[in-house]
């Protein structure tokens, strides 16, 4: 367990941001229409991407399905 615990979620909330910004440009989405291709809001998602909040684990499954992956790879 690391020692400072809030740091280290902080760390990793933005690797996975960082990921799904990362998978989303690959694929060629605006985060436009990454929101209408999820149904996520896209200040939502400009928060998960940013790493300033924690997605629900729905906003996980849609992010993955309309990246055509699974859930595992952007939580890696």
């Amino acid at each position: 367990m690391p020692r400072d615990l809030d740091q280290w979620i902080t760390y990793r909330r933005r690797d996975l941001g960082d990921r799904v910004r990362h998978l989303r440009l690959e694929a060629d989405h605006t985060r436009e229409s990454f929101a209408e291709a999820t149904g996520i809001d896209r200040r939502t998602l400009q928060r998960i991407e940013s790493g300033t909040s924690d997605p629900r684990y729905s906003d996980l499954l849609r992010i993955a399905a309309a990246l055509d992956t699974r859930v595992s790879v952007i939580m890696d």
